[in-house]
């Protein structure tokens, strides 16, 4: 099964995020902390976040690109037991009982958007806010492969 993990290319989401995930952690879309915005909540490093930030499962931070990798089923469940402790301290659910069917939903919408994508494969996400609420699309970035001679070096050895 795969999952993404956080990666960055540079330090831009340290200066676009109010809190940037960490390099390497967990990530899933992260859409439902954007569930009751309205026009005004979009200003500023909070716009940012909502238009094309994955969720860190470790610092809660927002990431602008993942990539798909193996994650194994001890992994998981530990971020199925971690995002539904989430959900109990920042939306208030009962209990973590109560919250893990929906913590697993969302790890399980992540591993569907994952799924049939070589290691490594760069995944974005784009919203946009409608009348009938949050709209998400992703986007798929593949690496090109590089022609051999790219990487090949000429020359003589004496």
């Amino acid at each position: 099964m795969n999952l993404a993990r956080a990666i960055h290319f540079d330090e831009s989401d340290t200066q676009v995020f109010h809190a940037p995930a960490r390099t390497g952690e967990w990530a899933i879309s992260g859409g439902f902390e954007f569930s009751n915005w309205g026009e005004g909540d979009l200003t500023g490093k909070a716009r940012q976040a909502f238009s094309n930030g994955w969720l860190g499962l470790e610092t809660f931070g927002r990431v602008t690109f993942v990539a798909t990798t193996k994650i194994e089923a001890k992994e998981f469940d530990a971020l199925l037991e971690c995002l539904a402790q989430h959900f109990v301290d920042i939306y208030g659910a009962p209990s973590v009982e109560a919250a893990r069917p929906v913590a697993l939903d969302e790890l399980n919408h992540m591993v569907e958007l994952c799924e049939g994508h070589a290691p490594n494969t760069l995944l974005a996400v784009s919203r946009e806010l409608r009348e009938t609420g949050v709209a998400e699309a992703y986007r798929v970035i593949q690496a090109p492969e590089a022609e051999l001679d790219i990487l090949a070096v000429h020359g003589e050895l004496e």
